[in-house]
């Protein structure tokens, strides 16, 4: 049986009438060689969005003598029940679905071979901390889901937003339904495990092999396996980062223009957490069946704070929680508190818009191409809830 595709200037967007066995690797044009030298190297922050003017998400670790009773007491969570979320048909199914998951791709595999190569001659200029984001980082905690809301106008009821409608429609799953994105395209990883790094090792890159574009390659094999249509844009937009939500804004209302049957609109980054003092950087990390994932955060803004422009932010909250509960439900530990925050990062586009982070630039790409596949495992089973 053939599959259709769709050619959208230098992307492509593919129809899947039945599962495929692996991810197109999308072209991308190289700006300088193989690699975009950081702009903000060696900024004294804890989190890579207080870096950069259009950047990422701001994000404060919490204080780690706090004990999870500690964090668990002080939350805002609530109490009430809301029906169950659905479940494989057993739990044998369920293991076997993640066992298939956990796997190194071939082309990553030879990445790592040859890294391993020249790993010796690379200079130790700090170290890197694997740390599991959990309820001890959340302000608001209800059952399996954790929050972090850093707004200052919103409280958050977990349970009585679970039990609200998700504004999303399915009519027919073949059409496209998901956008896949990345702002900061050029974001990337570490290619080995060695628990410090190396200033050599740059963790930006132009090629689509190695940067955002790579994990985004994972989340949609998952969807098309599925049979859920969805459009994978790998333009670079970050040549510079400032205008690079503007550029990305203005392809998004593109693909909005040409296929009305989107809805799901996720910017894909990785987040970059170090200690200004003492220069660890922390990889945010959980293991899943046996195997390490960098740990996902789902970011959810809202109008506050001088944020305007965003007066239906409920809905894109709404479907954060269910996207949240569909991973943690699958797959613990696989998503750090959802990011709750006063900001629009073109979220505004549609009701179930979000900007995702796939672990740090101090994981590795195998970790996040890892939780790549597991997000796009839990996104699909979310997804047919609303086909009609």
């Amino acid at each position: 049986m053939k599959r259709k595709v769709y050619a959208v200037g230098r992307i492509k967007f593919k129809k899947a009438v039945m599962p495929l066995t692996a991810a197109a690797i999308l072209g991308a044009g190289f700006l300088f060689g193989d690699y975009l030298i950081p702009i903000f190297e060696g900024v004294s922050v804890i989190s890579a969005g207080l870096a950069l003017p259009e950047g990422g998400v701001q994000l404060f670790e919490e204080k780690r003598e706090k004990t999870e009773e500690e964090k668990a007491s002080s939350a805002k969570g609530n109490t009430s029940s809301v029906p169950a979320a659905k479940v494989p048909e057993s739990e044998t199914a369920a293991e076997e679905t993640t066992e298939t998951l956990a796997y190194i791709p071939d082309d990553i595999a030879k990445l790592i071979e040859k890294a391993e190569k020249t790993s010796s001659s690379l200079s130790r200029d700090g170290k890197i901390s694997e740390y599991k984001y959990g309820k001890a980082n959340a302000t608001d905690v209800y059952e399996n889901i954790w929050v972090s809301n850093k707004t200052a106008e919103h409280d958050i009821d977990i349970a009585a937003e679970l039990e609200k409608e998700v504004d999303l429609k399915i009519e027919n799953k073949s059409d496209p339904v998901v956008l896949i994105f990345h702002t900061h395209t050029t974001e990337a990883y570490q290619t080995l495990d060695l628990g410090w790094y190396s200033n050599s090792v740059v963790t930006r890159s132009n090629s689509p092999d190695t940067n955002m574009v790579r994990v985004g390659d994972e989340i949609v094999e998952q969807l098309e396996k599925a049979g859920i249509g969805v459009i994978h844009d790998t333009t670079i937009h970050d040549t510079t980062y400032s205008g690079a939500y503007s550029r990305s804004e203005a392809k998004i209302e593109e693909y909005m223009e040409k296929y009305p049957s989107l809805q799901v609109i996720l910017d894909i980054h990785r987040d970059a957490i170090k200690n200004p003092d003492t220069g660890v950087m922390t990889k945010p990390t959980a293991e899943i069946n046996g195997k390490k994932a960098a740990q996902i955060m789902i970011v959810s803004g809202c109008e506050d704070g001088g944020v305007t422009g965003f007066p239906d932010w409920e809905y894109n909250l709404r479907f954060a929680l269910n996207l949240q509960k569909e991973c943690e439900d699958k797959y613990p530990g696989l998503v750090r508190p959802l990011f709750f925050c006063s900001r629009q990062y073109n979220m505004h586009k549609s009701h179930c818009s979000l900007l995702i982070e796939m672990g740090s630039d101090a994981n590795t790409l195998d970790e996040a191409a890892y939780s790549g596949r597991l997000l796009g495992d839990a996104l699909a089973s979310l997804l047919e809830r609303y086909v009609v």
